[in-house]
């Protein structure tokens, strides 16, 4: 089994950043894809990065592409998501995910952390 914990979501201003990090433990790391998706109230969750076991793969929601970059240390077991050019629209809590590639993770994941908080403020 895998845990998964989300830090560094907070308040933040429009055209600021901030850097999630993911902590992964247990079976089922190893050769993972992993990514994030992300909730804003009222809406549906929806897909924002993946990126493959060795980095090398990486995929982007349009609406961050540009802006956002996911990446993975395999040695400490994280991955981060660096958030630049913040908008209010990216408002939302965003989450955790794994699973065996970077492409069933951006479809459906079987893993899930508890999600980390992002408001922007305009």
């Amino acid at each position: 089994q895998v845990q998964l914990v989300e830090s560094g979501g907070g308040l933040v201003q429009a055209g600021g950043s901030l850097r999630l990090s993911c902590a992964a433990s247990g079976r089922g790391f190893s050769e993972s894809g992993m990514g994030w998706f992300r909730q804003a109230p009222g809406k549906e969750r929806e897909f924002v990065a993946a990126i493959s076991w060795s980095g090398s793969i990486t995929h982007y929601s349009d609406s961050v592409k540009g802006r956002f970059t996911i990446s993975r240390d395999n040695a400490k077991n994280t991955m981060y998501l660096q958030m630049n050019s913040l908008k209010p629209e990216d408002t939302a809590t965003y989450y955790c995910v794994l699973d065996t590639s970077a492409f069933v993770v951006k479809t459906s994941p079987r893993y899930w952390g508890q999600g980390t908080q992002v408001i922007v403020s305009s």
